[in-house]
């Protein structure tokens, strides 16, 4: 499994990001659903160009994004988001913590095929 990590810009601006990477590397809270050969192969925010983002993603065999816990509680444009990256990734909509603790209810959402 090839995993990326996709944050919210604003958080990123005083995130550490220890407890997505600490909930990875122990498997635990969104991430317990993978075995040891799980690998992140990104781990960036929304700012930027988030479509070459996305492309890089995909270049490099991403097959799942996992939207970080304050992706839920704090990107305006969440669910559109989520919706896009269904397109072509599975998509979890939280990293750790509890998954229905923010205002949005953590989804997993699988690719869809055309």
């Amino acid at each position: 499994m090839k995993i990326a990590i996709l944050i919210n810009e604003d958080t990123a601006l005083r995130c550490t990001a220890s407890g997505c990477l600490k909930a990875f590397f122990a498997r635990k809270d969104a991430f317990n659903i993978y075995g040891p050969e799980a690998q992140i192969l990104g781990f960036t925010h929304t700012g930027g160009e988030l479509d070459k983002k996305i492309e890089r993603f995909e270049k490099n065999g991403v097959d799942t994004i996992h939207l970080s816990s304050c992706m839920r509680s704090k990107y305006a444009d969440y669910e559109t988001l989520r919706n896009k990256l269904a397109e072509k990734f599975n998509v979890i909509g939280y990293t750790h913590g509890n998954p229905d603790r923010k205002k949005r209810v953590c989804q997993i959402t699988p690719v869809k095929k055309p």
